[in-house]
């Protein structure tokens, strides 16, 4: 098990249900783990867009 998939079951287990972001080589693990999971990851152009969709 990779330190994405379990960083993934922690946040499911949390009730997370959306990640928001920019798919990128530093973050490609944890965007691979979360194919299998209920989270889903909504694509931004820029990460300000993505940090103020994740604060509302």
């Amino acid at each position: 098990m990779k330190a994405s998939d379990l960083f993934i079951r922690c946040l499911e287990a949390e009730g997370v249900e959306y990640v928001f972001g920019i798919p990128d080589e530093e973050n490609l693990d944890f965007i691979d783990s979360m194919r299998n999971s209920s989270i889903q990851l909504v694509l931004t152009r820029y990460e300000q867009a993505a940090g103020f969709m994740a604060a509302t």
